[in-house]
């Protein structure tokens, strides 16, 4: 890369840190960031490239499916839904080893099939899991750890919010996102319970007794209760993967789904529905001050010639295709410790995509790729949102949670190399429903 590039990505980056630092908005932080490059390029109108690159950014149908499925989120959140899915799923898995640390893994599973955000995921089955896990006797750092690991599942499992924002900055199909997404999300499961259940055999003097079997009469009666969120998360996907609707069409069919069942329950009322419009509204808002903001960053970027400089210079180091992956993972781990997955995402996207079609990489398989490092980001400190609700929930500080969240880090990162190593576990179902 010339002098004069190396120098021109040295101020950018001062400029975003110190916005960053300084507590400025991250869409902010990005426009100022865009500003400061267009500055070094010469007879292009800013102002017309702003304008452009952020309606651009902003104007996409595929994004209309994003506040949908955030407001879908947000109405179960505040529904009795982490109580039903405790108690449903708690029969089931009370006897095995680790016994009910399993509903954490399998509740958020679920749970993230019709939430789409990480931190609600955590929040919602962790406000329920948690105080009652400690109450009975479990090991504290197992049940935060596979709280705060499992709480990710709500970016791998459709619909994920993270899943639209790469599918829009790729351009690739949402559907095909969200299929690739399920299989993988079972691998981080697997992991997951495998996990708990090693543990509790090497520590048995550190979980309570079995929990006794109450017959089956009495657990399916407990398990009924989810047979309305099931019945949901069965019709948006079913109408999605049998083609019968968008993407968008069926987020809306689930925020009507999320509204009956919230009335079913008696949890809807004014205030929680109102809530929930405002929560929805302020997570849309901030995802849309990202995306607008990352466009004009990435459009001045581009007149500066930087991202081109920095492919050329990784693609002269003619680094093979699995130490390009170690490389990314690398970075992205680092890059976790100080954004959060939305901002990587969006900040990376340019330089990093042709890097990996030069590669050769599938961009559905290096989405969900994309998605598990994320994952990470989720709980690696000091700013991983799982460890900030865990660490209120818990009354413990921010290190402690992320210690005991480390081994299922780990698992994260094993996840990625299965899925490097098969990569038709993240193809196998785009593939099914949309034949090359």
């Amino acid at each position: 890369m010339q002098l004069e590039l190396v120098e021109v990505a040295f101020a950018l980056l001062l400029v975003l840190g110190v916005a960053l630092v300084l507590g400025v908005w991250v869409g902010l932080a990005l426009v100022l960031s865009g500003i400061a490059a267009m500055y070094f390029v010469a007879n292009v109108p800013m102002t017309a490239v702003m304008a452009t690159t952020i309606w651009s950014a902003s104007a996409s149908w595929t994004l209309a499916a994003l506040p949908l499925f955030v407001w879908m989120g947000e109405i179960l959140f505040r529904t009795r839904l982490s109580e039903e899915l405790f108690r449903g799923l708690a029969p089931w898995v009370g006897r095995l080893p680790g016994g009910l640390v399993h509903v954490n893994v399998l509740a958020c599973g679920i749970f993230g099939m019709v939430s789409g955000s990480s931190a609600a995921t955590c929040a919602t089955i962790g406000k329920i899991a948690l105080p009652e896990l400690t109450k009975r006797g479990y090991d504290e750092k197992l049940a935060i750890g596979s709280l705060a690991g499992s709480g990710t599942l709500g970016l791998l499992i459709p619909p994920s919010i993270i899943m639209i924002v790469y599918a829009v900055q790729a351009e690739v199909s949402l559907l095909q996102m969200f299929l690739a997404g399920f299989l993988p999300g079972a691998v981080v499961m697997v992991l997951y319970c495998g996990y708990i259940a090693i543990v509790s055999l090497l520590n048995p003097d550190k979980q309570p007794p079995s929990e006794p079997w109450m017959g089956f009469r009495r657990a399916f009666k407990e398990s009924a209760n989810l047979i309305p969120t099931l019945l949901l998360i069965l019709f948006v996907f079913g109408a999605l993967i049998s083609g019968s609707a968008t993407a968008t069409e069926c987020a809306a069919w689930g925020v009507a789904g999320a509204l009956i069942i919230a009335w079913l329950q008696g949890s809807l009322t004014f205030q929680s529905f109102w809530a929930s419009v405002m929560g929805a509204t302020r997570t849309t808002a901030m995802i849309m001050l990202i995306l607008g903001g990352a466009a004009f960053m990435s459009a001045a970027m581009a007149y500066t010639q930087i991202p081109a400089a920095i492919a050329d210079g990784v693609s002269r180091l003619n680094l093979g295709p699995g130490m390009l992956i170690a490389c990314l993972t690398l970075f992205y781990i680092v890059l976790g410790m100080f954004l959060d997955g939305i901002s990587m995402i969006v900040l990376t996207m340019a330089i990093v995509l042709p890097l990996v079609q030069k590669a050769g990489f599938d961009l559905i398989w290096f989405g969900i790729f994309v998605v598990l490092v994320v994952e990470m980001a989720q709980v690696s400190p000091p700013v991983g949102f799982n460890l900030f609700v865990l660490q209120s929930m818990s009354g413990r500080d921010s290190w402690t949670v992320a210690y005991a969240a480390l081994p299922f880090f780990i698992l994260l990162i094993v996840a990625v190399a299965i899925i490097y190593a098969f990569p038709q576990i993240a193809l196998f179902l785009p593939r099914l429903v949309f034949p090359a």
